[in-house]
């Protein structure tokens, strides 16, 4: 698929017979030869440089003087000065390296290509803290974390490289990314289509916003995953939720769960929530992450996770009173040991590295996405994603329980991260 859309990209780049000289790389990108069983890791090592750039922490106010220091990652051991061109990574949620590390399409065409790599960290993420420690600390400090801002940072890194980097200025610019970062490497053409060519973008979410698609299309998606694993799948997890309230309605239930479940502490009611938030989003990751082959992009999983965990066994009665929650703690365990940090301390650098505190900001404030809680490629809390009609965070009125996962909220979008 990515093949195919570079080669349509190029092809009306070409049509326009704008700059002749740039022709030998652009054909090159028209006639990829890619791997016909594609895997998680790339063709070739991933051996890149660490650079920073100072950028502006503001572009678009007239007395902002004030800088700070945007990581990017470099990669140029098959790029040629001469007809090659600059693959360009719109960094998303998270921390650069992460991303980098787990983006094997840009790493497999390099060679081919001639290609620069250039992976760009977005601000407020990973290392790229436009006010250090204090970045998240209260909205003045937040008011620069928008996706026009992130927009301009890559503008102004492309620039600098082109005046910097000798060969750069005069090779053509493809912005790649995926899930957010791919709604910004769309965007990113719309915006400086000066400065790109073109846009890959992967998994890009850009009409989920209010009025633009029906609130329940995600959780659907969902849904469908898991009934393609399995006749009773989506429907056991359907049922499980109301299981889980009436266990956790009375005192000798709580007790239950938390033995079964090998809780760390005993669960209150309200711990509730949080257990079913949790519950709810392992599933979504899962989703999101259902590969057919081995993974790590948000922990070590096997090909076809869904299927995997299915093959654990889940079981509910049909009247949903009764439930076997002795499988269903086999199955957990599975899980949590892929997605569950082993420590607190481990869980908030953790959540830090996949971007969940701005995050949250983002989705909110900047985009303000419909349902959005948590980040497209987070394994942390998704909030509002349960069996019941309570969100745990706010949303953006989506109430949909017709999928199999009966969601309140869209809390995560993109089925696919890295496609």
């Amino acid at each position: 698929m990515g093949c195919l859309a570079l080669q349509l990209l190029l092809l009306a780049f070409l049509a326009s017979g704008s700059v002749k000289a740039l022709q030998p790389a652009l054909i090159a990108l028209g006639s990829l030869h890619l791997p016909t069983n594609p895997t998680s890791h790339p063709a070739v090592a991933k051996d890149y440089s660490v650079l920073y750039f100072q950028q502006k922490i503001d572009h678009f106010g007239f007395n902002s003087v004030k800088t700070f220091n945007q990581r990017y990652l470099i990669a140029n051991e098959y790029w040629k000065k001469d007809g090659g061109s600059i693959l360009f990574y719109t960094g998303n949620e998270g921390d650069i390296i992460w991303f980098c590390n787990n983006t094997g399409f840009m790493w497999d065409v390099a060679q081919e290509l001639k290609a620069m790599l250039v992976f760009a960290e977005h601000r407020y993420y990973g290392e790229s803290l436009p006010f250090g420690k204090n970045s998240f600390k209260d909205s003045r400090h937040l008011n620069y974390l928008t996706s026009e801002q992130a927009l301009a940072d890559f503008a102004e890194l492309i620039k600098h490289l082109q005046e910097t980097v000798p060969g750069v200025k005069n090779q053509p610019v493809i912005a790649i990314g995926g899930s957010y970062g791919g709604m910004l490497a769309a965007w990113f053409r719309m915006k400086y289509p000066h400065i790109v060519v073109g846009a890959l973008a992967a998994s890009a979410p850009i009409w989920q916003f209010e009025d633009l698609v029906p609130c329940g299309v995600f959780m659907k998606i969902v849904t469908s995953d898991f009934k393609r694993s399995g006749p009773y799948c989506s429907e056991t997890i359907r049922k499980s939720w109301n299981v889980i309230n009436q266990l956790s309605s009375t005192s000798k239930g709580l007790e239950y769960l938390t033995e079964v479940l090998h809780l760390c502490s005993p669960l209150t009611p309200r711990d509730v929530q949080h257990l079913k938030d949790w519950i709810a989003e392992t599933w979504v990751n899962l989703a999101m992450v259902d590969y057919p082959y081995p993974s790590s992009f948000l922990q070590p999983l096997p090909a076809w996770p869904i299927k995997d965990s299915e093959d654990t066994g889940v079981s509910v009665s049909e009247d949903g009173k009764l439930f076997s929650l002795f499988p269903y703690y086999h199955m957990w365990t599975w899980l949590s040991s892929f997605f569950l940090p082993a420590s607190s301390q481990e869980t908030e650098s953790h959540l830090m590295a996949l971007g969940r505190v701005p995050w949250h900001h983002t989705a909110h404030s900047n985009l303000q996405l419909l349902g959005s809680s948590d980040s497209p490629a987070s394994a942390s809390r998704v909030g509002g994603t349960t069996g019941t009609h309570h969100s745990a965070q706010p949303s953006f009125g989506c109430s949909s329980a017709g999928a199999g996962l009966e969601p309140a909220t869209l809390g995560t979008w993109g089925r696919r991260l890295t496609d």
